[in-house]
């Protein structure tokens, strides 16, 4: 780990900007800790002992609209080798009481010092400041960095109740970062987890999928269990946890929830979506969970479906887009599809229209992780072969705008005007491709028009 550190010169440009008119300037928070690991700075914040006022007389193009005293000035860095605009936030020494909503101060006013604004900030390895030259570091977050701990400023009960999301961010950092909560800092998590609640869905979805797009997801996740996050955020998926299904002529080696872990860690897609879907593929198993008192055969009858209707409840709590929404209920609701060989091609048609041709691949990818999650090997002779079928039956017609003809063909050979007779002819020859009478070749399929004359 390096403490020589050294900014990009649109940033030292930036600063001496503050300098040259006698005011102090820090970069500050998460960019100083990122600088010291070594990590790319994407989001660059700084504090000063200028008031917004001051700051747009030096920053005119800058924007200053809040009751935080952020100032936002866009930063061209076209003349250093960057094509667009960056976004500074610029933020007066500051303190903040009278946390009312766990999320927002009521009060703010201007602090005299940087140590009294570094004070307020949630961690110590984001309680950092670097003018340049030197890092300032009153709470000893550089320590904290070499031992790879998160650990509170201060008192963590009252962070933790100045704002709440802290709770998850904690865990978030951890995660990203390969940290350890601080033993004070984690049960503080623990006692004020219930605060979690009064966040708004949209700030812990975000959070949440910062976790879910880390290289650690299933840590992550556990983490959320294990300090008692996890059931105030998807309870769902908490329950799954105390839901066996370890039992007579069964593979499953685990509980649902921690099955649900292993397959999330054995996902190898990058697509948040498809990783929360394996997270949540089984959500339906706790509420369809029974079992034989006579043979302990343990069996969740229908469990896809009513996980399909929890992941829209989920995906509405969210706040997802609708087209993530709609990804989600189709990874979960048709994952525990049938890959025996004696399929017929209708019902891979079946599975492909259902599933969506855009969400094939993700779906046996999802596969791949449920089967490597109850502890089986990624694949099997009918997977291999599933897929085939798939690639195969994809090669042919699944509705008639795929057929090599069209309706100008059938008006034009038979003489016909538009009518419904032309559909209808449309749709006979394309029932007839489907059930592999004849090919979906055009001269094929124009002398199948043509047949039609004399019949």
């Amino acid at each position: 780990m390096t403490t020589k550190l050294i900014l990009p010169k649109y940033v030292v440009d930036f600063v001496a900007v503050f300098k040259k008119n006698n005011h102090q300037i820090y970069v500050v928070g998460g960019a100083v800790r990122d600088l010291i690991l070594g990590c790319s700075v994407d989001n660059w914040d700084f504090t000063t002992d200028a008031k917004p006022e001051e700051i747009l007389k030096l920053f005119p193009q800058g924007f200053y609209n809040n009751k935080y005293g952020t100032v936002t000035i866009p930063i061209s860095n076209i003349k250093y080798q960057k094509s667009k605009k960056t976004l500074f936030e610029i933020t007066p020494f500051r303190r903040e009481s009278d946390y009312k909503d766990l999320r927002h101060p009521e009060n703010v006013s201007w602090a005299k010092t940087l140590r009294e604004d570094l004070g307020r900030r949630d961690f110590t390895i984001n309680a950092l400041a670097f003018d340049g030259e030197n890092i300032i570091d009153p709470y000893r977050g550089v320590i904290d960095l070499e031992n790879k701990i998160i650990r509170a400023v201060g008192d963590p009960d009252k962070r933790f109740s100045e704002d709440a999301l802290r709770l998850m961010r904690a865990v978030r950092l951890a995660t990203e970062l390969r940290f350890l909560i601080e033993e004070k800092t984690r049960i503080s998590i623990i006692n004020n987890n219930s605060k979690i609640a009064k966040i708004s869905k949209e700030r812990i979805r975000d959070e949440l999928f910062k976790i879910l797009k880390s290289d650690y997801p299933a840590e992550g996740i556990l983490f959320l269990k294990n300090t008692n996050l996890l059931k105030f955020i998807i309870p769902e998926l908490d329950a799954a946890f105390f839901t066996p299904q370890k039992s007579p002529k069964r593979h499953h080696i685990f509980d649902v929830g921690t099955h649900s872990i292993m397959s999330l860690k054995a996902c190898r897609s990058k697509n948040v979506i498809v990783r929360l879907a394996i997270l949540l593929h089984d959500i339906g198993k706790p509420a369809t969970f029974e079992r034989n008192e006579q043979t302990g055969l343990i069996t969740f009858y229908n469990h896809e479906i009513i996980g399909g209707q929890i992941i829209k409840k989920i995906a509405n709590d969210l706040r997802l887009s609708n087209n993530d929404k709609h990804k989600l209920y189709k990874l979960v609701r048709y994952h525990q599809f049938t890959v025996s060989e004696i399929q017929t091609d209708k019902a891979v048609r079946r599975f492909i229209r259902e599933v969506g041709k855009d969400n094939l691949e993700d779906m046996l990818i999802l596969r791949e992780a449920d089967r490597i999650g109850s502890g089986a090997k990624p694949t099997s002779w009918r997977f291999e072969l599933f897929k085939k079928r798939l690639s195969e039956v994809q090669k042919e017609p699944f509705k008639i705008p795929d057929l090599k003809i069209d309706g100008h063909d059938v008006m034009k050979i038979l003489n016909l005007k538009p009518s419904p007779q032309v559909g209808k002819i449309l749709r006979q020859i394309f029932n007839e491709v489907v059930d592999k009478k004849i090919k979906n070749e055009r001269a094929i399929l124009l002398q199948r028009i043509q047949n039609m004359k004399t019949q």
